[in-house]
């Protein structure tokens, strides 16, 4: 994604690095996304994580309600991506052990 990190971006990222509240995390959210955007990319994690925990894909369509397409991208993502939803899927992990 070459020439996404812009100062932007940048700026975008030190605020979410800072809100450490997560009411203030969600009030973030529904400022920048629509209703849907943020049910899509809530969805797009639940399925990195069932994809990870082995789950086929008919039921994490099932579900989930997410496409076969969501699910393969995911999957892409989670076999040749950047790491992100691994580290997601941590710290997901992190915090339902505390």
């Amino acid at each position: 994604m070459e020439g996404l990190r812009t100062r932007e971006v940048e700026n975008l990222l030190y605020a979410l690095s800072k809100l450490d509240d997560c009411d203030d995390l969600y009030r973030l959210l529904e400022d920048l996304f629509t209703i849907r955007e943020i049910k899509e990319t809530s969805q797009r994690l639940e399925v990195a994580r069932m994809l990870a925990s082995g789950r086929s894909y008919i039921a994490i369509e099932q579900a989930t309600g997410a496409s076969a397409t969501t699910i393969a991208r995911v999957s892409k993502c989670l076999s040749h991506g950047s790491g992100g939803y691994e580290r997601a899927l941590t710290a997901l992990e992190d915090n339902a052990e505390e």
